[in-house]
C-alpha cells in the first residue's frame, strides 16, 4: 500500500477483517497511479472522523454480518452517509454493499440459501447498469455470501439479479452496491478455502446449485477470472470517472 504520510489519498478502503482485503482493487489503483489508504477494524485501525479530503470511498466484505452490533459497522454506516452528502462515490462489495443498503434506509437478512462461488448473474440492460458493467448481460463473477440486501434504499436503482439472490447490485447517485466480489483474486481465494469455517462443508452437501465444492471452484478460477478482473476494470474505472475534483 502507498506510504500514509500525507494526510489524504485519492480513495479511502474500509477493510473488515484481515482475510478480506482489497486484492484487485488495490493492483488497479497502484496501475492507475492513484494514492489509497487502508484501515483495517481488525487490525484496531481506527477509522477516521470524517472521508472529508478523500475523492472515493471503499468499503470491503468479511464474514460479519452488517446486521451484527459492532462499532465500527455502524461507523462505516456514518461515513457512507458522510460521503453522499459530500458527493463522494462510494463502492461496497459484499458487506460492503450491504451496509450501504443500511446507511440510506434498505433492509439486510439472511437469505434462504448461500452463494458461493463462480455464479453468473444478469444485469437489467438498462442505462445504468451498462454504465457499471458494460454490454454484456450475463457476467459470472465471484460469490461468498449467505446475506443479501433483500430490500432497497429510497431512491435506490435495482441493477442485477441471480439465481440464488434477487438483488445483486444497486445504485444511488454515484454510489454503486454489489453482493459479489469484483475485487476477487485468486490468493484471496486461496486463503478462503483454506479456512472456510465450520459450515462450508455442510453448505457444500446442501446447496450444490449455489456452493461450489473446492476442486469445482479452483477450476472455475481459471475460467472466470479474466473475465472477472476485465469487469473489475469496468467497475472501477466508472467509480474513479465520478470522484470529484
Amino acid at each position: 500500500m502507498p506510504a500514509t504520510a500525507t494526510p489524504f489519498a485519492d480513495a479511502l478502503i474500509l477493510q473488515h477483517l484481515f482475510e478480506d482485503g482489497p486484492g484487485y482493487l488495490g493492483e488497479w489503483l497502484d496501475m492507475q497511479g492513484a494514492t489509497w489508504h487502508l484501515r483495517c477494524a481488525e487490525a484496531g485501525d481506527p477509522y477516521p472522523d470524517s472521508v472529508r479530503g478523500y475523492r472515493g470511498l471503499v468499503v470491503l466484505g468479511g464474514a460479519w454480518s452488517a446486521n451484527d452490533e459492532r462499532p465500527t459497522l455502524r461507523q462505516a454506516e456514518a461515513l457512507i452517509r458522510e460521503a453522499d452528502a459530500l458527493g463522494i462515490p462510494v463502492i461496497g462489495h459484499c458487506l460492503g454493499g450491504q451496509l450501504m443498503a443500511r446507511a440510506f434506509g434498505g433492509r439486510v437478512e439472511q437469505l434462504s440459501q448461500p452463494e458461493i462461488g463462480w455464479w453468473p448473474i444478469e444485469h437489467n440492460g438498462g442505462a445504468t447498469a451498462r454504465q457499471w458493467f458494460g454490454d454484456g448481460r450475463t457476467p459470472t463473477v465471484y460469490q461468498w455470501h449467505q446475506d443479501g440486501f433483500v430490500d432497497l434504499p429510497p431512491g435506490a436503482e435495482w441493477l442485477a439479479t441471480s439465481a440464488a439472490c434477487a438483488h445483486q447490485a444497486f445504485a444511488i447517485g454515484p454510489h454503486l452496491a454489489m453482493q459479489f466480489h469484483i475485487e476477487i483474486t485468486p490468493a484471496k481465494i486461496k486463503d478462503w478455502l483454506e479456512t472456510p469455517g465450520e459450515a462450508y462443508p455442510v453448505k457444500v452437501l446442501l446447496h450444490r446449485d449455489s456452493v461450489q465444492d473446492p476442486a469445482g471452484m479452483l477450476a472455475a478460477t481459471d475460467r472466470h477470472l479474466p473475465g472477472s478482473q476485465a469487469l473489475a476494470d469496468r467497475i472501477y474505472r466508472t467509480w474513479r470517472s465520478r470522484w470529484p475534483g
